[in-house]
Order: C-alpha cells, then structure tokens, then sequence
C-alpha cells in the first residue's frame, strides 16, 4: 500500500468511526431529539475546526515553507506537534464559544464523550482487523472495556461527571500503555506521556470545578 493510498484510507477509517460514533450517541442518549441534533451539530462544528486548526498547526511547523510555497505544504504530513496545536486551538476555541456565544458546555461534553470512545474503538478495530495493526488489538481491548463500563453506567449517574470520571480514565490509562507499548496513538497521531498527563490534569480541574459549582 502506497503511502498516499494509506493516508486516504485512514482518513476514511477516521470519517466513518465518527459517522459511527454520531449514530452511538444517537441510539443511547434518552434526550429528545430535537436536544440531540443540536448537540450532534456543535460536535460536529467544532470537529470540523479541528480539522482546520490541525491544518494551521501544519503551516506554523513548516511555516519557512509555507512562505516560499504555499501549496507544498499539501505534501507534508500531520504530525504530533500539529495535533497538539490543534488541541491548543480547540480549547481557546470553546472558551471563546462559552465567553461569546452562551455556549452549553457540558451539553456539548455529554454528547462528545461516547461519541470520541465509540469512534475510537472502530478505528482501533479496523487498523487491527484490517489494517493489520498489531497494537490496535491492545487499544481496542482498552477502548472495549471503557465503552462496556460507559453503557452499564449510561444514565445511573448524571452524564457530565460520568464523562469528565471517562476522560480522566482515557487519559490516565493511555499514559500507563505509554510506558508499556512502544508508543500510543489517537487516529493515528502519536501522544507523548506529557500531553496525555496535561490531558489528565485538565480533565481533573475540570472535575473538581463541575463538583463545586454544583455543590454551591
């Protein structure tokens, strides 16, 4: 397989784990539907802007190419750095979205959180399965456990603290495999033991915060 047929392929098997994801969220969420589409429309909106956020974390790592020719920054790849900008974009973006736009948060986070756990498990299945991607078998045991515990526990507690307890897991539990695989990925993007410990710490203030504005 040629790299830009792989490439291709990748993405494709990213686009359809979160069609996947999407049609998850959709059958287990017990809110009304007209609640659902609305939250299906911010994820997918802000997906979108990752999409491009990761694009001009591409361009501020080449950026000496980018200036002496534009369009050859089609050729070279995403890499970490780019991602972890985009991660960094992302958050400015919905803490400009929450300041500005009366953005619903949590709402959002609700519906983000099966969606990024089923979306992952097909992908890791499919780079297993079909892609002949021997670590894929560890995450997807990993993500297989964590969907298994989010459906038994769907709707017994209330969904913000139980997706913030699943994040932290996620976080927590990638960077245990970090010092245990030779390296640990998300859609194909290797993560650092220190993004996945920032990850860890966000989701944590975020926790506690969600816990004490409840309480008060």
């Amino acid at each position: 397989m040629t790299a830009a047929i792989w490439k291709l392929a990748s993405i494709g098997v990213i686009v359809a784990g979160l069609i996947a994801g999407c049609v998850f969220y959709y059958i287990i969420s017990p809110l009304k539907k007209e609640v659902k589409k609305k939250q299906l429309e911010e994820v997918v909106s802000l997906l979108i802007n990752f999409v491009i956020f990761i694009w001009i974390g591409k361009i501020v790592i080449n950026f000496p190419v980018f200036v002496s020719d534009p369009l050859a920054i089609l050729a070279y790849p995403s890499n970490s750095k780019a991602f972890y900008i985009a991660v960094l974009f992302l958050i400015v973006n919905i803490f400009y979205k929450i300041k500005k736009k009366n953005f619903n948060y949590y709402q959002w986070f609700v519906a983000f959180v099966p969606i990024f756990l089923f979306s992952i498990f097909i992908y890791e299945f499919i780079q297993g399965a079909f892609l002949d991607n021997n670590l894929g078998f560890v995450n997807l045991g990993f993500y297989a456990i964590l969907l298994i515990l989010f459906i038994f526990l769907h709707g017994k507690h209330k969904q913000e603290t139980l997706g913030l307890s699943f994040m932290m897991v996620w976080s927590l539990g990638q960077l245990l495999l970090a010092f245990i695989l030779p390296f640990v990925s998300l859609f194909g993007y290797l993560m650092a033991p220190w993004f996945l410990l920032l990850m860890f710490l966000l989701f944590l203030v975020q926790f506690i915060y969600y816990q004490k504005r409840k309480v008060s």
